[in-house]
């Protein structure tokens, strides 16, 4: 037999001669292909003001980003194998957008990006994701309130995903090429969110009197934030005159006879929870924030915040 102790592959022969090489990468995301690669990411409409464009993105991206940072917990703790990794799929297409949208807000204006050293090898994305306070996000509250039970992480997949792709669909006719380009994507990977979230949220409700008595208090508890999602605020209202946006507002009725459907299917009734209040008019969009949202952020953000140079 031959020595197997004495055969020296070359290069194309060792698994693991890529991991040799000296090419340090920022260590929390840069070993991706570029998000935007074939999409003009350096021409912004001439209707828009970059810093709305920007502005804009960070609402979607936030949503998204916070939203995977949510459904990602439970990863390991769903209640079977399928719906584990159906929940983790789901986090990581939201993380996709997430990324795309970011970079897109950093690409339109350079100044919303936060500031960190020179040399610095944290990619543009990265900074808006790990290096901003809880007062610069601008997502709506839906997403950043704890998880809940099974039930509720489902009502909540549902009213996220009906509200958003009825947004991406609109979208898709943007001026803006990257955000066009997003919505492609992101509207598709939705329609499964929805179709996922709407068979759960049906089998729960027609399941066991206790699934059906958890699904009930899950929509209840999440209804005081379900008008804020088709509220307009005016960076949404500008980027919606200027052709790159979209007024969710307009997408109401649209999103109300998705709901109604599946409510009519649950053989369950509307919540009459009345709306949560913001402070002053402020709410998600304005940085205002509910009090889960530091906590998560401070989990999401530790390793990054302590290793700000971190490679690998």
């Amino acid at each position: 037999m031959p020595d197997v102790h004495t055969h020296e592959p070359d290069d194309h022969d060792n698994a693991y001669s890529g991991l040799l090489v000296n090419d340090a990468h920022w260590a929390f995301g840069t070993d991706f292909e570029d998000p935007l690669a074939g999409v003009d990411t350096t021409t912004v409409p001439s209707t828009v003001d970059p810093h709305v464009l920007a502005q804009y993105c960070l609402m979607l991206g936030d949503d998204a980003l916070i939203a995977s940072q949510r459904i990602s917990q439970w990863c390991s703790n769903a209640p079977d194998l399928e719906e584990d990794i159906a929940l983790a799929n789901i986090a990581l297409d939201l993380l996709g957008q997430a990324r795309l949208l970011l970079a897109r807000a950093a690409a339109a204006d350079p100044t919303v990006v936060p500031v960190l050293p020179a040399d610095s090898p944290v990619p543009d994305e990265d900074r808006l994701a790990f290096f901003r306070d809880d007062k610069q996000f601008r997502n709506v509250r839906l997403v950043e309130v704890p998880n809940g039970d099974f039930a509720e992480t489902i009502a909540r997949i549902l009213m996220l995903s009906t509200w958003r792709l009825a947004i991406m669909e609109r979208l898709r006719t943007s001026t803006d090429a990257v955000l066009a380009a997003v919505a492609a994507k992101g509207a598709k990977e939705l329609a499964y969110h929805r179709d996922f979230a709407g068979r759960w949220f049906v089998t729960l409700a027609h399941g066991t009197d206790e699934s059906r008595r958890r699904l009930t208090e899950a929509l209840a508890g999440l209804w005081p934030l379900w008008t804020e999602l088709t509220e307009t605020h005016p960076v949404e209202a500008a980027a919606a005159a200027a052709g790159v946006g979209v007024d969710p507002a307009t997408v109401a009725d649209d999103v109300d006879v998705v709901f109604e459907q599946v409510l009519a299917a649950a053989g369950m009734d509307r919540p009459a929870a009345r709306p949560l209040a913001g402070v002053q008019n402020r709410k998600g969009r304005d940085g205002l924030h509910t009090e889960a949202l530091s906590p998560l952020l401070a989990e999401m953000q530790v390793v990054a915040r302590a290793h700000p140079r971190g490679t690998w």
